[in-house]
């Protein structure tokens, strides 16, 4: 199997991302988004997806973090669709339950070639840190519309909204690890009836 890394960059007049990913890491982060519970969130996805990430954002943080939260995700799923290819050989289907304390997520991926975003979170609080909690789903959804998967999240226990999150992301990183995973019963092929996805 080839390589399976990508670099992509994301030039607006809100925001100035790269994102460099390589799909066959150890878990390497190296990140400045000027957003620390993002950055804090994405060393989970990193840490637990054994996916190396190099990401350096600017953005117009001096409004919200909105736009560098969206723009990001965007960024990271066309990186991803650049660097896994034509899917041949993958498991395609990622699933984890990751509890931290009282709370408990699922996270559940199909790269299936189709953008679809089903998320069931209801955040105990509005932010964490100085995070809004409604950019989580911004992000979801920037990375699933350009990674183009299908991804069900949800939060079914906590009361503490910094631990919602981070079941969350750790999960979602465990999720893609193993959806992204060769599978050697599949020799190479893909794992779909209709041929592509």
């Amino acid at each position: 199997m080839s390589e399976r890394i990508a670099t992509v960059s994301r030039d607006t007049q809100e925001t100035r991302i790269s994102v460099s990913v390589n799909l066959d890491g150890s878990g390497k982060l190296t990140c400045e988004t000027g957003v620390p519970f993002l950055d804090h969130m994405l060393d989970q996805v990193a840490r637990h997806g054994l996916i190396d990430l190099d990401i350096k954002a600017e953005g117009d943080l001096h409004i919200d973090d909105h736009h560098t939260v969206e723009d990001l995700g965007i960024t990271l799923g066309q990186a991803f669709a650049r660097a896994i290819g034509d899917k041949r050989g993958i498991r395609r289907y990622g699933h984890a339950y990751v509890p931290l304390d009282e709370a408990l997520s699922r996270v559940v991926v199909d790269f299936s070639g189709r953008a679809g975003l089903f998320m069931d979170v209801a955040f105990t609080r509005a932010a964490v840190g100085s995070l809004d909690t409604q950019l989580f789903w911004e992000f979801f959804q920037g990375f699933v519309n350009h990674a183009m998967v299908t991804l069900h999240i949800d939060n079914l226990k906590g009361f503490n909204a910094h631990h919602q999150a981070e079941t969350i992301f750790k999960a979602f990183g465990r999720a893609l690890r193993m959806a992204l995973e060769t599978d050697p019963r599949m020799a190479g092929q893909m794992p779909s009836t209709k041929g592509s996805l």
